[in-house]
């Protein structure tokens, strides 16, 4: 089973909690706001992607099994 991770650009408030978190799998945009990384929109394996997940105060982040 695939994972598949994103972030809602329209419900990111910026807070970094993601990059804090995962930081091998999130990063935040020149704006600040959260971004996965390029080539990790799988997760890349790294168990604080799912945490991660969690951490988002306003849960934009989303986590799809596939």
């Amino acid at each position: 089973m695939s994972v598949r991770i994103t972030i809602d650009s329209g419900v990111c408030i910026g807070s970094g909690q993601c990059a804090l978190t995962a930081p091998a799998v999130f990063d935040q945009d020149d704006d600040g706001y959260g971004m996965v990384r390029p080539g990790k929109e799988d997760g890349s394996g790294d168990p604080l992607a799912r945490e991660a997940v969690r951490a988002c105060p306003v849960q934009a982040i989303s986590l799809r099994e596939e």
